[in-house]
């Protein structure tokens, strides 16, 4: 599943399928777009958006 939606992101990172989404609070900056119901993925941009950089992979936990 992670695999078909990391394709999915290379070609449109803010694909509706990925749900992708600003955070904020300590996480400000970094995006989150979604594999499933319970695992999310946390990026980032850089500035001009044509690289992402990938932090962690997890459950909801991974905002903490």
């Amino acid at each position: 599943m992670a695999e078909k939606k990391e394709s999915v992101f290379r070609t449109n990172p803010f694909h509706p399928s990925l749900k992708t989404h600003k955070l904020s609070g300590k996480l400000a900056g970094l995006f989150s777009f979604s594999i499933n119901q319970k695992y999310r993925i946390i990026f980032e941009l850089n500035e001009d958006k044509r690289e992402a950089y990938f932090h962690t992979a997890g459950d909801h936990d991974i905002y903490e």
